[in-house]
């Protein structure tokens, strides 16, 4: 039962990050992308350092402290640089189909690191949802920029990145619990982004920002930020990181749902047979682990 929540979870957060693309989409090029990134982690920890001092939980130990600002610097600094730096180069459908890669990327990372074992079912599994994505974002694959293989290897890099850190984060999720160690890693992150917007101007053009765009900031920093990533942990603290990672297939589909809900793009059948294949993908990877592979 408590996989099973861990499970929830990790789909919640997903769902919750494909809206915060359509947040994203919404703010569009108002704002630099790294600025950006760093008000929604930002937010996101101020919003999370509460939990972790009144709520009597202990920091990361001292010993731990190089792992989690070194895992902070991948996912919550790295990553979002190598994602914004592939959507210059590609386009938003196959960038998200070269993010669907994450389930497979973790869940050879936890074999060839001996976290967990691989298992017939939960490839298939992964196979699955991938296809779904693929399916969902049919039309948008048909036309790529001159150049958009770049793109898609810089998406599939930071799909490695939160690859390793679904990998390396359990052992210090376990140590000093999700909320301690998601808000310490989030801290450095945000840091970085912060230092690097100074340097680079990304800041400038706050003030000129209209309501509608701070509310989506907003969104980004409470939703985007402490929520998602506090039940993405939550969610690693309690089943393995390819079941976890397997769940972000969500995120494109829901990105699309709601980029035909509130931005009125188009929503055809290819994104409901996806989304339709990408539960079946998550249920068959996430449930009885079944017999593992012949080398195993």
């Amino acid at each position: 039962m408590n996989e099973i929540w861990g499970v929830l979870a990790a789909v919640f957060s997903s769902a919750l990050g494909g809206a915060s693309i359509g947040a994203t989409r919404y703010i569009g090029g108002a704002v630099d992308p790294l600025a950006l990134g760093s008000l929604r982690f930002g937010i996101g920890f101020v919003l999370l350092l509460p939990l972790v001092l009144l709520g009597g939980n202990r920091w990361p130990q001292r010993g731990d402290w190089p792992g989690t600002a070194a895992l902070g610097l991948l996912f919550f600094g790295l990553f979002p640089i190598l994602f914004n730096a592939s959507l210059h180069y590609t386009t938003a459908a196959r960038g998200a189909l070269a993010l669907s890669t994450l389930p497979l990327l973790t869940m050879l990372a936890a074999a060839l690191l001996g976290v967990e074992s691989l298992t017939w079912r939960k490839t298939m599994g992964v196979l699955i949802a991938m296809a779904g994505v693929a399916v969902a974002l049919m039309a948008g694959l048909t036309h790529a920029p001159a150049g958009a293989w770049r793109g898609d290897l810089l998406m599939i890099a930071a799909a490695l990145c939160m690859a390793l850190y679904n990998v390396w984060s359990k052992g210090f999720i376990r140590r000093s619990g999700p909320i301690p160690f998601t808000t310490g890693a989030m801290g450095v992150g945000a840091l970085c982004l912060i230092i690097v917007s100074l340097v680079h101007g990304g800041y400038e053009p706050l003030p000129g920002l209209s309501t509608g765009h701070w509310l989506a900031i907003v969104f980004l920093g409470v939703i985007g930020g402490a929520l998602t990533f506090y039940l993405w942990s939550i969610a690693l603290a309690r089943t393995t990181p390819t079941k976890v990672a397997v769940s972000v297939t969500v995120n494109p589909v829901t990105a699309s749902v709601i980029g035909a809900l509130m931005l009125g793009e188009a929503l055809g059948w290819t994104q409901i047979l996806g989304v339709v294949a990408v539960g079946l993908g998550i249920v068959v990877a996430t449930t009885r682990s079944g017999a593992r592979l012949p080398w195993q």
